[in-house]
Formats: structure tokens, C-alpha cells, sequence
């Protein structure tokens, strides 16, 4: 199983990704600090921790940036010294392998994710359903969506699990 991790400055949001049955199996957003409790819990379970990455575009950035590169660190040391493979992935890879462009925006990235699973549940968007009637991506939201981006995008990009998806 692949635990993606979309990182932040003060939260991060991870999923448990099996590309083998192509499901969900856990997401949240926990604090950072919390991070290493729910890697911990999973380890027994993980094949890989991959880890949204931050890229340089020659513009200046804020305190956020920085803080964010060092959460990545953080989360990377402890996943090694767990004994995890670990391996990062850059927003434009993701972009790229899920939409097919670059310049994708969150709301295209979400809706090709929503494109890539069976409609099974129930309202408007049936992938993601209703609590009585859930989809396949119930409860996903906010930087889920991110995380979830980064699991997919690294199998993808890497031809794990069954392919095409």
C-alpha cells in the first residue's frame, strides 16, 4: 500500500492508497506532529510513504514554503528510520499523470480523480455518495484530494498496480 502525504505548515493530510484493488482504504487530516502517530499505525501495512514535494519556480516565497519543506524533511527521517521506502513527488508530476497538463488547476485535478472511480453511491457526484448511499471517495475532501492526487499520480507515473486505471 502507498501512504501519500500532501504536507502543510501546521496539518497535513495523508491517504492509504491500495493500487492493487484501486481503493481508499484510510484518509484524514491530522496536525503534523499527530503525522507520525498515523505512520506508525500504518507501517505494518506500507509498501511506500510518498510525499508531495515543493518546487522552485523562481519566485519568492513565504515563511509557509519553508515550513512546509521542513514538516517534509521531518516526515521523511522518521519514515527511514522506520525502515519505509520513501520517495517524493512534485505537484506538476501529479498534474501531469492526472490530467495530461501542467497548468491543471485543483478544481481539473479533483475532477479527473472523480472521473477514475465507479459511480456507485448516491447524489449528485456518485463516486463520492451519501452517507447512506457512500461512493467509492466518500468523505474526501479539502487536501484529501491532494493526497489522494499524489498516490494516484505516483502509481501512474511508476506502473504500479493494474493499469490503466
Amino acid at each position: 500500500m502507498i501512504f501519500a502525504i500532501d504536507p502543510g505548515t501546521t496539518q497535513s493530510a495523508y491517504v492509504v492508497w491500495n493500487p492493487e484493488k484501486k481503493e481508499v482504504v484510510k484518509h484524514g487530516i491530522v496536525p503534523n506532529m499527530e503525522m507520525f502517530s498515523v505512520i506508525k499505525y500504518w507501517k505494518p501495512e506500507i509498501d511506500k510513504v510518498v510525499i508531495e514535494m515543493i518546487a522552485s519556480y523562481g519566485m519568492p516565497v513565504g515563511r509557509e514554503v519553508f515550513e512546509t519543506c521542513v514538516w517534509i524533511g521531518r516526515y521523511m527521517c522518521y519514515s527511514q528510520m522506520h525502515r519505509l521506502i520513501v520517495d517524493r513527488i512534485f505537484r506538476a508530476q501529479c498534474k501531469m499523470e492526472i490530467c495530461h497538463n501542467t497548468r491543471a488547476k485543483d478544481a481539473n485535478v479533483r475532477q479527473a480523480l472523480i472521473d477514475l472511480f465507479p459511480a456507485t453511491g448516491g447524489g449528485k457526484v456518485p463516486q463520492i455518495g451519501l452517507k447512506k448511499t457512500p461512493g467509492p471517495l466518500f468523505g474526501v475532501s479539502k487536501d484529501v484530494w491532494a493526497a489522494l492526487a499524489v498516490a494516484i499520480a505516483y502509481c501512474k507515473k511508476n506502473n504500479i498496480g493494474p493499469l490503466p486505471f
